[in-house]
């Protein structure tokens, strides 16, 4: 198959993508598939070649270390040479159009968030992973626990803030708490804070990359996350950091947490309670072909920290772990959330495809 791996972007999340399209590609190459990495921003460079003829390269790099810094929009928008803005690069959409699918290795905003979803839908490209719809909702943290609590899914209480409300900021439960961007990922912008300075502190750096912020009550417990591929949920794999808390430095760093995967010592029916939960959580946000559900548990039970739309697909990564662990090596798992899609879109179950089902009746 011709296969664009889409990545980069403009999100703060843009380097941890570059890295998940670039062992995506590679994998994909080695299972014998025509795989291009294309930056979404950045676009690609005909320089005389065809369209078909940017299948015939990786267009990869070995060299790549994922930086902890962490990227603005000035910074981002440093990158374009012709100073555009705009979020599809130069001929993006037209080799996209080429492609048989496109695996989107999108992490955080513009990825995530159903835009470029819904403007491959409206060109008729096939892609992985959730429609724009489900994109938008499980991107908005304040959208998707209203929809987990809705269905009773136990999730931590929480306030919104927007951009330039008044007045000091209170919330309804004792410090400490989490603040975290509204529409965000891979922690940035995320704190503990624990009074109301600190509080006020985390707001405003929140501010620097959304315009709004979610304050969550702090959930004590275990922390866990566990994957979901065309309707089998795998083992869920522990995070333990060494020190503090599973920030971007934990997250992407290696040296600096411990992934156990199956989790050890933990009681089988709070494993089996966060399988059923994630696919119900999977179900109830309107979630296809994979995802990733990130949980504490306590002895009051599990409590869903958040779903990921595309998680991420980096050497230190969750999802492949747990993959791992179960049996399914890289390159096939990066084949099974491809043909898992296809058969969504041969049976008419893509979201886009319900969507004009029901316009039709």
């Amino acid at each position: 198959m011709k296969i664009v791996v889409l990545a980069g972007g403009r999100s703060t999340e843009r380097n941890v993508s570059i890295s998940s399209g670039y062992r995506i590609t590679n994998a994909l190459r080695q299972k014998g598939q025509q795989a291009t990495f294309i930056d979404l921003f950045l676009g690609y460079d005909l320089e005389g070649k065809t369209v078909d003829q940017v299948f015939d390269d990786a267009n990869t790099s070995k060299d790549l270390k994922i930086s902890d810094a962490i990227l603005t929009d000035a910074d981002i928008n440093k990158l374009r040479t012709d100073g555009s803005t705009q979020l599809f690069g130069p001929n993006v959409l037209a080799i996209c159009k080429a492609a048989d699918i496109v695996f989107l290795a999108l992490h955080g905003g513009d990825g995530e968030n159903g835009k470029v979803q819904a403007t491959l839908d409206l060109n008729n490209v096939k892609y992985t992973g959730s429609g724009p719809l489900a994109s938008g909702m499980t991107m908005n943290k304040v959208f998707s626990k209203e929809i987990m609590l809705y269905h009773g899914i136990q999730t931590a209480a929480f306030k919104e803030f927007k951009r330039n409300q008044p007045g000091e900021h209170k919330v309804p439960f004792d410090f400490p708490v989490v603040v975290k961007p509204t529409s965000g990922g891979s922690s940035v912008g995320t704190h503990i804070a624990h009074n109301q300075e600190e509080l006020e502190s985390g707001i405003a750096d929140v501010f620097r990359f959304d315009n709004s912020a979610i304050v969550e009550e702090f959930t004590p417990g275990r922390e866990f996350s566990l994957g979901v591929v065309n309707g089998r949920a795998f083992s869920a794999i522990e995070i333990k950091v060494h020190s503090g808390w599973y920030d971007f430095k934990h997250k992407f760093q290696a040296g600096y947490t411990d992934f156990i995967t199956p989790p050890k010592d933990l009681d089988e029916d709070v494993h089996q309670a966060m399988k059923d939960v994630s696919l119900q959580t999977m179900d109830v946000l309107g979630l296809q072909n994979y995802g990733r559900i990130d949980f504490f548990a306590n002895d009051k039970g599990v409590w869903v920290i958040e779903a990921n739309n595309l998680p991420g697909m980096t050497p230190l990564s969750l999802l492949p772990q747990e993959a791992e662990a179960d049996g399914v090596e890289y390159g096939d798992l990066v084949m099974d959330i491809i043909n898992g899609k296809l058969k969504l879109y041969a049976d008419g179950m893509t979201e886009a495809g319900i969507m004009t089902a029901t316009s039709a009746d």
